[in-house]
């Protein structure tokens, strides 16, 4: 299936873009943001992905867009070397797309057979280095924390057990014969491969460092839009901006703050928005996805940890 921006008209809204702004495309994958933007009538657009497939297939022909491949954890320090130092909003759409779900070279998926790959860009390990060489422990700690996977432990001893695995066929194989039917009709390998395609990628890490970057990029009025589609990445969104904005609870008399800390980079965030049953209905894949946006304050970005 092609892939669908999901909540587009509200993420356009929480962008509000006019024809001055500098936007930041920051997962460009088949460019549906960007073609919003770019009809909004946007100033200029730098758009970033880390798979150099989607930066080649961009479809759009435009000279206020310019691409960037790479990743959106570095968004700020890429631009800054190219004599960007500030822009008017940012977008986030977390996850993985529908055109990598499509490709079975990829090794995304566990309804086609393909190399146990999951890289989204074409550096670092794959999942099948990962699942060949990681202790039974390590496997099984992926594949609860981000897969929340209650079978994990059987799943890790069955995969070391079995291994080596070079194709996402026999995982998935493996997997549907430790778990067995599922209640819910979902196939068994999903979380599983959710886990290691997480792994893989650091997503956690990689939309922890983005928000970072965002902050840094963003002017004062700014906006951020997220959309994320995963419990744990929403969670993260969600406390990002919470820290951001002063929004965190506040201490007690009986356990005072010792500290208010910096200065807020964020103003209180919108509620956040889901799709309606309408676009589920039209978009499958947006049914998991939540839209957190705030706008940008003048306090200066706050030092890293």
């Amino acid at each position: 299936m092609s892939h669908v921006p999901v909540l587009l008209e509200e993420v356009m809204a929480a962008l509000a873009l006019t024809d001055s702004d500098v936007y930041v495309d920051a997962t460009f994958g088949a460019g549906g943001y960007s073609r919003a933007a770019l009809d909004c009538g946007v100033g200029h657009i730098w758009g970033f992905d880390r798979d150099r497939t989607a930066i080649a297939a961009n479809p759009l022909d435009d000279p206020r867009l310019i691409l960037i491949e790479g990743r959106f954890s570095a968004m700020d320090s890429e631009l800054a070397a190219r004599g960007v130092d500030g822009v008017d909003a940012v977008a986030m759409d977390i996850g993985v797309s529908s055109m990598m779900l499509d490709q079975p070279e990829r090794g995304f998926s566990f309804m086609a057979d393909g190399p146990l790959d999951m890289r989204m860009g074409s550096d670092g390990p794959t999942a099948a280095d990962f699942i060949n060489t990681a202790g039974e422990a390590e496997i099984a700690d992926v594949l609860f924390k981000l897969g929340d996977e209650p079978k994990a432990r059987r799943i890790a001893r069955a995969i070391v057990n079995d291994r080596p695995f070079e194709r996402t066929s026999q995982l998935a194989g493996l997997v549907r014969s430790v778990c067995g039917a599922l209640k819910t009709g979902k196939d068994p390998a999903t979380r599983t491969f959710q886990a290691l395609r997480m792994y893989v990628n650091d997503e956690l890490g990689e939309l922890d460092a983005g928000l970072r970057a965002a902050e840094r990029l963003l002017r004062p009025g700014g906006r951020l839009a997220v959309v994320s589609f995963h419990s744990l990445e929403d969670r993260a969104v969600k406390l990002f901006l919470r820290n951001r904005s002063g929004s965190a609870p506040a201490g007690s008399r009986h356990l005072p703050m010792a500290d208010a800390g910096p200065a807020p980079t964020f103003m209180a965030p919108a509620k956040p928005v889901r799709p309606s049953d309408e676009e589920n209905n039209r978009n499958p894949r947006a049914r998991s996805a939540t839209l957190r946006a705030a706008v940008r304050t003048a306090a200066p970005a706050w030092r890293a940890a």
